[in-house]
């Protein structure tokens, strides 16, 4: 067995078992400090039974992926292979930064009982820093290239300072994009699963240059492997009926993980395909908003066109009658075939 398949199922063992643990003792915390999720008025009356499941969930998985880092760093340090790490310290920096934010948000909001917890331009500001810092510590440390690689068709095109621009806006994206996927039983940890089963393939598959890099393959490793461990336990809690959300400090926290890991390997546009359901989530939102608004002033009602029945998208398909398990089941069935075309788009 190689050095890499055999580091890869010791993160993701031990990335399982620690959240599987942590959660079983967090749970209950979170039960006693009334940490329960408000359900909106305006969502799908059957989510309305939901009130009170504990949320911040996301907790769990946070501490078990961060245990099995320090676990690896101290290995590596041992055996004087630190620098191996720096990829996956930047990525899991830009995801603690993004769980903190969703952190203090929930925090507000559930044990304050301040509804509004952040305001959604704090949040947006704060994001926006992250992306920044990661951005600019990629360059320091030489992670990072100006020529964005295009899958499919295999040209790179030279951006030079746009790119910079480019990769803080698709940071913040893929970010709120997880955070607003996080809607359903399941359905957030079910999505990121796949994708890290994505990178798990991509690892051992693809043999470009870079991912040849000792210290991109133990990072990109790390991470694959601790997303389908830590997702694989939370879903024994989070899967229909949740026992517990993973809330705004898990969402976020994913999406850092998730957009990190597409940097990692240099592949940014790559995570525009494999989390295309992310993606789609998010711009149905967008979407949603923007026709209401539109319709609404071209014809001066007090109401404009709604585009979906409800947004984010999940909840739409919830209002034309499908249960939340066929929602989770369809969306990552989708999943799963986005990243085999995107697999297909990094391998050939």
């Amino acid at each position: 067995m190689n050095r890499t398949l055999t580091e890869f199922l010791i993160v993701g063992v031990s990335s399982f078992v620690l959240t599987a643990i942590l959660s079983h003792f967090i749970i209950p915390i979170l039960i006693a400090k009334k940490a329960g999720q408000p359900i909106r008025a305006e969502g799908p009356k059957s989510h309305f039974s939901k009130a009170g499941t504990p949320t911040m969930g996301g907790i769990a998985f946070i501490f078990a992926i961060l245990l099995a880092a320090l676990g690896m760093v101290i290995y590596y340090a041992v055996r004087g292979e630190q620098n191996r790490f720096i990829p996956l310290g930047l990525t899991l920096a830009l995801a603690v930064f993004n769980g903190a934010i969703g952190f203090f948000d929930d925090y507000r909001k559930l044990l304050k009982k301040q509804n509004e917890g952040l305001k959604a331009w704090q949040k947006f500001a704060l994001q926006v820093v992250a992306a920044i810092a990661y951005v600019v510590l990629l360059v320091r440390f030489g992670g990072i290239d100006t020529a964005l690689h295009i899958p499919f068709i295999d040209k790179t095109v030279e951006l030079g300072v746009v790119y910079y621009i480019f990769a803080v806006i698709l940071i913040v994206g893929v970010v709120n994009s997880v955070n607003l996927t996080d809607g359903l039983d399941g359905l957030a940890s079910s999505v990121t699963l796949t994708v890290g089963l994505f990178f798990a393939v991509v690892l051992f598959t693809v043999k470009t240059p870079i991912m040849e890099s000792e210290g991109v393959k133990a990072s990109f490793s790390f991470v694959a492997s601790a997303l389908i461990g830590a997702m694989t336990a939370f879903l024994i809690y989070n899967h229909h009926p949740a026992k517990v959300f993973m809330g705004d400090t898990g969402s976020l926290f994913l999406g850092g993980m998730v957009v990190g890991s597409a940097f990692i390997i240099d592949e940014p546009m790559i995570i525009v395909v494999a989390g295309g359901v992310f993606i789609f989530e998010a711009l149905s939102v967008m979407l949603q908003v923007a026709v209401f608004k539109v319709t609404k002033k071209i014809t001066r009602k007090k109401e404009g066109f709604r585009l979906f029945k409800c947004a984010p998208a999940h909840h739409h398909f919830e209002a034309c009658g499908w249960s939340e398990v066929k929602v989770v089941s369809v969306f990552s069935v989708i999943t799963f075939l986005l990243c085999a075309l995107a697999w297909v788009g990094l391998y050939f």
